[in-house]
């Protein structure tokens, strides 16, 4: 991604909590240790789906990717935050803005077309589990994770592309801890249309189609559930997505309350607000990685087991 010859600057300057010295120091331990608990937490589910032979399935497969992207997702900002939290004036160059928000955009929109393969994966499990084995077989559920993959990079290529195409000739300060994309765009000095059209045009496929198919989904697999005669089978059924479902509303729930709440209408509480959106869009990236893999390890037997293995393994010494 080559910058445009218009660009003059050359840099950003991140304000972060630079307004608030004496919160960075209490935000940098808390993030850290959050960030910390997803790198273990994922690293073991990534591990487990990997060494045991039980979880080499279709819905395990996902969730390894699954884990692997939220890794990615918070490496591709919790780093540079805590080093904003360090540095009196955070400054992060053109193009390293660019990459930071290329991955960030990429992990995100990957992750909501993931989150509808998986809503696939269990219909099928539950619809037509005689036939799982057949239609989510490996020729078919590995282009699915990668085609995720590839359509969440080929997205954010085409956003970033058009945003270091602007030209940045005045201001270089963004009121964030990380290059977001809305606040960069913000210091363009031209018209940015193209841009939000663009964007808006995404968060249609990669937000809303995803939604509509995981609905639609679970409708069937509702209906499917409710058909089993016996009570164990129905709650047997259910269990068989409960985390999945559950991750679904954690994720897209948040992204509605930050996007969704109110703004304040009280000029004197401007400063507030903008320090509250910064702090929730922060939380927003550590949250749920951090809860997904306490929400498949409470929520699925298989899981807990091969943990317990790899523990186990890992804790005893060789006979």
């Amino acid at each position: 991604m080559e910058l445009s010859n218009q660009s003059a600057a050359t840099e950003f300057v991140l304000l972060g909590l630079s307004a608030h010295p004496k919160l960075e120091k209490t935000f940098f331990v808390l993030i850290l240790l959050m960030y910390l608990v997803i790198l273990l937490g994922k690293g073991v589910l990534i591990l487990v789906t990997i060494f045991d032979s039980h979880l080499h399935t279709p819905m395990y497969f996902f969730l390894g990717n699954l884990s692997f992207l939220d890794i990615c997702y918070t490496t591709s900002s919790v780093p540079l935050v805590l080093d904003g939290f360090l540095t009196p004036r955070k400054i992060i160059s053109f193009s390293g803005c660019a990459l930071q928000m290329f991955l960030s955009f990429a992990m995100g929109a990957t992750e909501c077309v993931l989150l509808g393969m998986m809503a696939f994966d269990r219909y099928v499990a539950i619809g037509n589990p005689l036939r799982y084995l057949v239609v989510m077989r490996k020729a078919a559920y590995v282009p699915m994770a990668a085609s995720s993959w590839v359509a969440g990079a080929v997205n954010s290529l085409v956003q970033i592309s058009l945003a270091v195409q602007l030209p940045f000739c005045g201001d270089n300060v963004i009121n964030h801890f990380t290059c977001v994309i809305l606040a960069v765009l913000k210091l363009a000095c031209a018209d940015i249309t193209i841009n939000v059209i663009s964007m808006g045009v995404a968060n249609v496929i990669f937000l809303g189609v995803p939604v509509l198919f995981i609905f639609v989904s679970y409708v069937f697999i509702i209906a499917t559930i409710l058909r089993i005669p016996s009570a164990d089978g129905r709650k047997k059924a259910f269990s068989t997505c409960s985390a999945h479902l559950t991750v679904v509303v954690i994720f897209y729930g948040t992204i509605l309350f930050m996007y969704g709440k109110p703004k304040s209408k009280d000029p004197l509480g401007e400063d507030k607000q903008e320090l509250s959106d910064k702090l929730i869009s922060l939380f927003y990236g550590l949250f749920t990685p951090m809860l997904n893999p306490i929400i498949y390890s409470l929520r699925n037997k298989d899981v807990k087991a091969a943990v317990k293995n790899l523990m186990t393994q890992k804790c005893l010494p060789p006979s």
